[in-house]
């Protein structure tokens, strides 16, 4: 069966690094478009942010972003919207400051902390770059609280990091889980966890996009590299583990491609789907 969709993750995938879309990766995704497949962004990135890459590419399917707590057209519709509930945001906050770890949470439109991301955070570095109406939006709040009651139904994600403390980052997640509480809990990178409301995961997000093109699940093909894409890549027809993915991800894909930095997405591209 031929493939009609394909969802393919950003940071550690189709970016070359965390800024770049190689001319290779455009080329192959452009020809497979032309082929009828509908091609997907499938982010934990905020919407804006995955927008703007989409637009780049050519793209005007769907985005899956937030990993999955939001898809929304390049039209501005919105096709599934499952925001944290303050309960839930609390819990994560009460943990995440017990452990003395960084923790913001995001909307479609950007960060909400109570602290000042480090100056490499991705965000922050594209903002150099980006004009004033493409910058991510960053808001900075002195009482988390007030944060939440501004922007209650819009938070879509939790994330914590750590980067020199890891077992302290490992015990905060741990503690979360046992909570039993109405949350997803994933990692995108070795330094972080990240919460979603239950019910948002990349794999349940794939499957409704697939739901709405009226698109089979063999006829899906899902490409990742992270925790938080272990779910897609499981639920699609063909999944596609980088050279680069964690062991977890290789063992559960289809198929393992090039690494991120050698155009895995293109050759994965060509192989299936070209």
């Amino acid at each position: 069966m031929s493939i009609k969709l394909i969802c393919i993750d950003m940071d550690g995938t189709l970016l070359k690094d965390q800024q770049t879309v190689s001319d290779n990766n455009k080329e192959a995704i452009k020809e497979a478009i032309k082929r009828g497949v509908h091609i997907a962004i499938t982010t934990g990135r905020v919407y804006d942010c995955a927008k703007m890459y989409s637009k780049e590419i050519g793209l005007n399917t769907p985005i899956i972003s937030s990993n999955g707590a939001f898809i929304g057209g390049s039209n501005g519709e919105v096709i599934y919207n499952n925001p944290l509930n303050i309960e839930e945001l609390n819990k994560f906050y009460n943990v995440t400051k017990k452990y003395g770890l960084m923790a913001y949470l995001t909307t479609n439109f950007g960060v909400v902390s109570d602290e000042e991301l480090p100056e490499n955070h991705v965000y922050n570095v594209l903002n150099k770059k980006l004009s004033d109406d493409e910058k991510i939006r960053i808001e900075t709040f002195n009482d988390i609280n007030i944060a939440l009651r501004e922007y209650d139904g819009q938070i879509l994600k939790g994330v914590c990091v750590e980067k020199n403390h890891k077992d302290k980052l490992h015990k905060a997640r741990k503690e979360l889980e046992s909570l039993n509480s109405n949350m997803e809990i994933v990692a995108s990178w070795d330094d972080n966890f990240e919460i979603m409301e239950k019910g948002s995961t990349k794999g349940d997000a794939v499957k409704k996009l697939a739901e709405y093109f009226n698109i089979s699940r063999e006829e899906v093909m899902c490409i990742g590299d992270s925790e938080n894409d272990l779910s897609m890549i499981e639920y699609a027809g063909i999944g596609v583990a980088m050279g680069n993915a964690i062991e977890k991800v290789k063992v559960s894909a289809d198929y393992i491609t090039d690494r991120n930095i050698n155009d895995g997405v293109a050759k994965a591209i060509k192989k299936f789907v070209l």
